[in-house]
């Protein structure tokens, strides 16, 4: 490993522990990801639970929550904690608008979240973050894990050289990228929007790599071979780097807040034909800057 990579990592791996009144967290990885436990989501938060749940969020990024047997109203008052709820795209008539239902069976062709990406980046402000409720997993005991990776380590593992040409650029999200090659409704108006290629937390400040295999099209100042060359390399700094990454693996009534601005995820689908069911509720965001 290049002494800057490893820079990078020793930076996050050295920090003083946190210390945590009223909630007990427990990192899964040295670099992203941890469990919370001392909470019933049931049941408000206190200010002070609140307030530690969010200084989790923003040193690990992806926070799991196990055993809690919550509603869909309880799910959605846990997400207001952090901000205005993101409304679903194409939500079916006469469903809840702020909750997504994400379920795979044996009749299942494909699967919601497969592939390493962030949620919606070519809307105009992405969601800040999903929280994925699981009910129901696999009935033979396991498969359906869910991968998170770390969109700052990510770019602090980067060359000197490779963030000064990064920094300034941008990207196009295309929406109809997502479809693969289908037509999506007609009532779909289908988001196209520019972000930079690194960005910064809005939070925190740090910089992060903001690319999406999934959604990003070109990068704008470089040429049509120059981005596509640029665009995988990014893409498999995120995919082949196993040191960014956490692996939750679900159990029921489970759930999982992840930081959708400096966090990619893949969803598992190695568990056909059995089933899973979820359900998601998102918080707004805001638009990514530079």
């Amino acid at each position: 490993m290049e002494q800057f990579a490893l820079d990078a990592i020793e930076a996050i791996t050295t920090r003083p522990p946190e210390v945590y009144d009223h909630i007990t967290v427990d990192a899964l990885t040295p670099v992203i990801g941890a469990e919370v436990s001392g909470l019933d989501l049931s049941k408000e938060l206190t200010d002070e639970q609140a307030a530690e749940v969010k200084r989790a969020f923003l040193r690990h990024h992806v926070l799991v929550f196990r055993d809690q047997v919550i509603d869909g109203e309880q799910h959605k008052r846990f997400a207001r904690h952090f901000g205005e709820l993101h409304p679903v795209a194409l939500a079916p008539e006469g469903s809840d608008p702020h909750i997504l239902e994400i379920s795979a069976d044996k009749d299942s062709r494909n699967v919601a979240g497969h592939g390493w990406h962030a949620d919606g980046t070519a809307d105009l402000k992405p969601s800040l973050g999903s929280m994925l409720y699981v009910t129901r997993t696999p009935e033979i005991g396991s498969g359906g894990d869910t991968m998170f990776s770390n969109m700052h380590l990510a770019y602090e593992m980067l060359s000197p050289a490779m963030k000064e040409l990064l920094d300034p650029m941008t990207a196009v999200h295309n929406g109809l990228l997502a479809w693969e090659g289908a037509t999506p409704p007609p009532e779909y108006d289908v988001p196209v929007n520019v972000h930079p290629v690194v960005a910064r937390h809005p939070d925190t400040g740090r910089k992060l790599l903001f690319i999406n295999g999934i959604y990003v099209s070109h990068i704008e100042q470089l040429s049509k071979g120059e981005s596509r060359a640029i665009i995988d390399m990014l893409v498999k700094q995120i995919t082949n780097t196993a040191l960014l990454s956490c692996r939750v693996r679900w159990t029921p009534n489970t759930l999982v807040f992840w930081d959708n601005r400096c966090v990619q995820h893949h969803a598992i689908w190695d568990y056909f034909p059995h089933s899973r069911y979820a359900q998601r509720v998102a918080i707004a965001g805001h638009r990514p800057t530079a």
